[in-house]
C-alpha cells in the first residue's frame, strides 16, 4: 500500500509540474473541455429551470391537488378522429351535476364551478380590450390557490344573490387605474355595472396567455350577463396529495352515477388534473434533454481530441525522460499510468473550471431572465465524470506510445 501511495503521489506530482511548466499551453488545451463542461451544465440547469418555471406558472393557474371536469377537457395530444368522436359523445356539465358532485364527494375538500367569457372594458375614457371574464363560485379562491393583493374575493352569499361585485387582475388595475385605488370603483361588464372588491396578485403569463388580464365575477351573475348554455367547468381539490387520486376517482364516479352511465360505458366528459400536466411537462423537458445534451457533449469530444494531440506532443518532448526512467527500471505499466494520470488530471481541472464558468452563467441568466436555474448534482457528476473519462481515453494512445518506447532508442533519439 505504501508503494502504491508513493507511486501515485509521485505521478500526480510530476503531472502537476508538467502542467505548470507549460501554463499557456495547458490553458489553451483546456478551453475545449471548459466550454464542453460549461455547455452541458448550463443546458442541464436551463432544462431544470424551465421545468420549475413552467410548473410554478401552472400551479399559479390551477393550484395544487386540483382537477377539472368539463365537456371537452383533456391534456396532451388528441387525434382529429378522437376529437370528433369525443365531440359527439361528450355532454356539457350543468349546474345540478355540479351540486350533486359537491354534495356527495366526501374525499374532495372543495368542489367549485367556473365559466368564462370575454369583454372590452372602458373606464374614464381608457379602453382595455379582450379581457377574460371568469364567473366563479366563491371557493375557486381556495381551489386555485389565488392570492388577493388588495381587498377580498366575493363570498358564497354574494354568489347566491348574484351580487354585482368583481375581482380584477393586476393587468386590469395597471391599465384602468394607474393613479387611483380601484377598490370600491365601479366598471361595466357588457353594460352591467359591477363594483371592484378585490385585486388579484400579479401572475404574469403562461403559454402566451396573460394571466393578469382577468376579471372575476360570481358565476350566477355571469350566467345573467352572458346568457349562455355552453355548460360549466367543475373544479375539485383534495386536502392532501395522498387523497388526490381518490378525490378524482370519487368525483368521476359521482358524475357517472348522476348521468346513469353503466360500468361498461366510457365517460362522456373530459377530466384533467395538475399531476397529468406535471408528467407531460417532465416528458417534454426530458425529450429536450435527450436531444440537446448529446449535442453539447460533442464539444467535450472535440476537447478530448485536443488533449490527445497535446499529450502526443508531450510524449515527443519528453522522450529522453521516458527513456531514462525505463533505463532505471520503470515498467511499461508505470509509464502508461504516468501519462494517463497527467491526461486525466488535465481534464479534471478543465471540468472544475467549466463548472465554475457554468455557475457564473446560470447566476447571470437567473438575474436577467428571472428564471431560477438550478445546477443539479446529476449534471455535475455527468460533466466531471465524462471529462475525466475523456481525459483517460485521450491519454491512452499517447501513453501506450510512451510505454512502448525502447529506452536505448529513446535516449539516442533525444540526443
Amino acid at each position: 500500500m505504501r508503494y502504491l501511495y508513493s507511486f501515485y503521489a509521485d505521478a500526480a506530482k510530476i503531472a502537476v509540474q508538467s502542467i505548470l511548466a507549460h501554463k499557456l499551453r495547458a490553458l489553451l488545451t483546456l478551453i475545449g473541455i471548459i466550454i464542453g463542461v460549461a455547455a452541458v451544465v448550463v443546458v442541464g440547469a436551463s432544462i431544470s429551470g424551465l421545468n420549475t418555471y413552467v410548473m410554478d406558472k401552472v400551479s399559479k393557474v390551477l393550484g395544487a391537488n386540483h382537477f377539472m371536469i368539463a365537456r371537452m377537457a383533456f391534456s396532451g395530444r388528441m387525434s382529429d378522429e378522437e376529437f370528433e368522436r369525443k365531440n359527439r359523445l361528450n355532454k356539457k356539465v350543468v349546474w345540478d351535476e355540479y351540486e350533486y358532485v359537491r354534495d356527495n364527494c366526501k374525499t374532495c375538500s372543495e368542489i367549485g364551478a367556473q365559466v368564462w367569457g370575454g369583454t372590452d372594458l372602458n373606464y374614464d375614457g381608457i379602453d382595455f380590450p379582450a379581457v377574460r371574464v371568469l364567473g366563479s363560485t366563491a371557493n375557486m379562491l381556495i381551489i386555485e390557490d389565488k392570492t388577493i393583493a388588495e381587498g377580498r374575493f366575493f363570498t358564497p352569499d354574494e354568489v347566491q344573490h348574484s351580487s354585482r361585485v368583481c375581482v380584477i387582475g393586476n393587468g386590469v388595475r395597471e391599465k384602468l387605474f394607474p393613479y387611483k385605488n380601484p377598490i370600491g370603483q365601479t366598471i361595466k361588464v357588457r353594460g352591467v355595472p359591477v363594483q371592484i372588491v378585490g385585486i388579484e396578485e400579479k401572475r404574469g403569463s403562461l403559454f402566451g396567455d396573460d394571466l393578469d388580464r382577468h376579471l372575476y365575477i360570481p358565476i350566477t351573475l355571469h350566467s345573467q350577463i352572458y346568457n349562455r348554455s355552453d355548460g360549466i367547468q367543475l373544479h375539485g381539490k383534495s386536502a392532501t396529495r395522498e387523497d388526490f387520486q381518490a378525490a378524482i376517482e370519487e368525483a368521476r364516479l359521482h358524475l357517472r352515477n348522476k348521468r346513469g352511465l353503466a360500468g361498461s360505458e366510457e365517460d362522456n366528459f373530459g377530466l384533467v388534473n395538475v399531476e397529468e400536466l406535471s408528467n407531460q411537462i417532465d416528458q417534454f423537458t426530458s425529450a429536450i434533454a435527450a436531444v440537446v445534451v448529446p449535442i453539447t457533449l460533442i464539444t467535450l469530444i472535440v476537447g478530448g481530441i485536443v488533449v490527445m494531440n497535446i499529450m502526443l506532443v508531450s510524449v515527443t518532448e519528453r522522450t529522453f525522460e521516458v527513456g531514462l526512467r525505463k533505463a532505471l527500471g520503470a515498467t511499461k505499466k508505470q509509464i502508461l499510468l504516468q501519462f494517463l494520470i497527467e491526461s486525466a488530471l488535465l481534464c479534471v481541472i478543465g471540468g472544475i473550471l467549466g463548472l465554475a464558468v457554468a455557475t457564473g452563467i446560470t447566476k447571470l441568466i437567473t438575474i436577467l431572465a428571472e428564471i431560477t436555474m438550478t445546477i443539479t448534482i446529476g449534471y455535475i457528476i455527468l460533466s466531471i465524470g465524462i471529462s475525466s473519462l475523456i481525459g483517460i481515453l485521450a491519454g491512452l494512445y499517447p501513453a501506450f506510445k510512451a510505454a512502448r518506447l525502447d529506452p536505448i532508442v529513446a535516449l539516442t533519439t533525444a540526443k
